[in-house]
């Protein structure tokens, strides 16, 4: 059960636990700005107009580019 919850996902894309969790947490702050962003924007349009689809596209391009994780990650996009 442990292997399952905690090593099984990391391993896949090439990662131990450490390096996945702080792969994972680095994607976490972008992710809550850019969610705070589309709130604001939601209740005022002319505020972060940009914010969400360019955090988004940010984060996509770190992802499958391969920016700090192994080949597999193209294949993997779980986080």
């Amino acid at each position: 059960m442990i292997r399952k919850l905690f090593l099984d996902h990391p391993a896949s894309v090439g990662e131990t636990y450490g390096q996945h969790f702080v792969f994972a947490l680095s994607f976490a702050w972008p992710l809550l700005v850019a969610g705070l962003g589309a709130t604001l924007h939601a209740f005022v349009p002319a505020l972060c107009q940009k914010t969400g689809s360019r955090t988004i596209v940010a984060l996509h391009d770190r992802l499958t580019g391969g920016h700090g994780r192994g080949a597999t990650a193209e294949a993997e996009y779980m986080i």
